[in-house]
């Protein structure tokens, strides 16, 4: 069987987004987007929330209490209509498709260009759990299995190891075997008794024990 939608990863530094809509679906959409760097969003609604008012407060969103005007969604790189007027999610729907901006319409799979997965992060992992629309519910309940395999102490263990892939390729830029076997110390190693018994001085010269030196 085919699956509607492919995964992908967008770059959302500096992304202007646009949410459509004032309430409690429209906040959950704007928090998941204030989690990425630098991303711009735009809440246009008659009414809105008290928390996306107090985002707007702190000039972390900009709201404007107004009706949506068509088509000022094609001004955008990212769009979702979170309303439950029908006729301003077509609407939007409709600018955003005719101009080729992705768009996603809250609870109306048919009007989605886009689907926001369950979402576990720690640090630079990412993990994304996605049913193509169709039983939403099984990736909540997935996302909290993936809770327990991936605890807590894997944020500091992704930073430790984007600062170990630097520090490799600095070492040994044209050694690809070597940079290899760096990097399968690094995944074989017992993070989790090191984490809890080394300080941050101790892990460090471990990373730096790690790498191959060349004669």
């Amino acid at each position: 069987m085919s699956n509607k939608y492919m995964p992908i990863n967008i770059d959302m530094s500096n992304r202007k987004c646009l949410v459509v809509g004032g309430g409690n679906v429209a906040l959950r959409k704007v928090e998941s987007l204030l989690k990425y760097e630098n991303c711009s969003v735009t809440v246009v609604a008659p009414e809105v929330a008290d928390k996306l008012q107090y985002y707007a407060e702190r000039h972390r969103i900009k709201v404007e209490k107004r009706p949506y005007k068509s088509p000022e969604a094609i001004d955008f790189g990212l769009v979702i209509a979170a309303t439950d007027d029908s006729a301003v999610s077509q609407e939007v729907y409709d600018d955003c498709r005719t101009h080729g901006v992705l768009v996603n319409v809250a609870d109306v799979p048919k009007l989605c260009e886009f689907t926001f997965p369950a979402v576990l992060q720690r640090d630079c992992l990412t993990v994304a759990i996605s049913t193509d629309g169709k039983a939403p519910f099984m990736s909540s309940h997935l996302k909290a299995i993936l809770d327990t395999i991936f605890p807590e102490h894997w944020n500091k263990l992704m930073g430790l190891a984007a600062e170990f892939r630097t520090r490799v390729l600095e070492a040994l830029p044209r050694d690809f075997e070597a940079r290899t076997r760096c990097f399968e110390r690094f995944v074989n190693a017992d993070w989790k008794t090191m984490l809890h018994d080394m300080s941050s001085e101790e892990i460090s010269l471990e990373l730096d024990r790690m790498i191959e030196r060349p004669e």
